[in-house]
């Protein structure tokens, strides 16, 4: 009992405890009951497990207000909206590399699966390195700023996101240097099958495996936005991870309940471009200010304000686009 009671990167281990073993219950209850087995999940299906998560996301919230007090749980709030919504800027990226690898519905399960695995041990790492830096350089903090109001102004004049997987170099290079078989094997990442120029049995991947592996790089590409944005938000380790793990958790289902949508959220790019350019910009405002940090309640209200305005604003301008397809 005293080892809970110690303090584990300024946060009481007992509630590390509580967190870890929270998020292993979910992924019990979510891959060995929920979605055992490789099917397709339906809309409605999805849209039921996200609208679960949001509220456990929100709900955990809620525990450390009521452990830690308020600053702490709003800044844990406004940290899970900006991770969350960045989380759907990513959706546009997964689909596209399902798309490009002709992936059926019924085996995308088992791709973001073990996305979500790879990407809560690789965000675990990545916030420790952050955590480090933050906490020996203060200064880092300028630079995290920066980079996220440097991001946001170019992702408002970008064109999108690039379709074409074809040059992409890192795909090309695993190919080159993997053996990768021409089809799919249903869910199976790794076959052995004879070598059709020796004909000796041979492992190859499979195009399954390779969309893993390019899921993977995207969340690492992601994470470079992400992590600096929650860093600005608070240098709370405890806060920064949580909210950045009960953000992806539920990111397979988001998937699924907004994949075929993905075209309607015209402007969303833009909100989240806003989202960016705020967060970083907080922290030289609050120096201008002279004060320690922006009110966690301002930079919750406003973050919530300009997404729902991107969201709102894309619904009204593709309402044409909905009503074709009921047609």
């Amino acid at each position: 009992m005293h080892l809970l009671e110690l303090s584990l990167l300024g946060t009481p281990a007992w509630m590390w405890a509580v967190f870890i073993s929270l998020v292993f219950a979910l992924l019990a209850l979510d891959l060995g009951v929920l979605n055992k087995g490789s099917k397709e999940i339906g809309i409605r299906h999805s849209l039921l497990l996200s609208t679960f998560y949001i509220t456990i996301g929100v709900a955990f919230g809620g525990w450390i207000w009521f452990q830690s007090g308020e600053q702490p749980a709003l800044e844990y709030l406004t940290g899970f909206v900006v991770e969350k919504s960045l989380a759907m800027d990513n959706i546009f990226i997964i689909a596209m590399i399902f798309s490009y690898f002709a992936i059926p519905r019924q085996y995308q399960h088992r791709v973001l699966v073990w996305g979500i695995l790879g990407v809560i041990v690789l965000r675990g790492i990545m916030i420790a390195g952050g955590a480090a830096l933050v906490e020996n350089f203060h200064w880092v903090l300028y630079i995290f700023a920066a980079f996220l109001v440097i991001t946001g102004i170019r992702m408002l004049f970008s064109s999108g996101h690039d379709g074409n997987l074809e040059d992409n170099a890192v795909l090309k290079f695993l190919r080159r240097r993997l053996p990768v078989t021409k089809r799919l094997h249903g869910e199976r990442f790794v076959i052995r099958e004879p070598d059709a120029a020796t004909g000796r049995m041979k492992t190859f991947i499979t195009p399954l495996f390779l969309a893993l592996i390019m899921v993977e790089l995207a969340d690492l590409v992601f994470a470079v936005d992400s992590i600096p944005a929650i860093f600005a938000i608070t240098t709370d380790p405890f806060i920064v991870y949580t909210s950045n793990i009960f953000a992806i958790l539920g990111l397979r289902a988001l998937y699924f309940a907004l994949a075929a949508l993905i075209h309607r959220f015209a402007y969303l790019k833009y909100a989240l471009a806003a989202v960016l350019v705020f967060v970083g910009s907080k922290i030289f405002v609050a120096d201008m200010l002279g004060i320690a940090k922006i009110p966690p309640t301002l930079s919750l209200g406003v973050t919530l304000a300009i997404l729902a305005t991107g969201i709102i604003g894309s619904m009204w301008a593709t309402r044409n686009e909905k009503l074709a397809e009921s047609h």
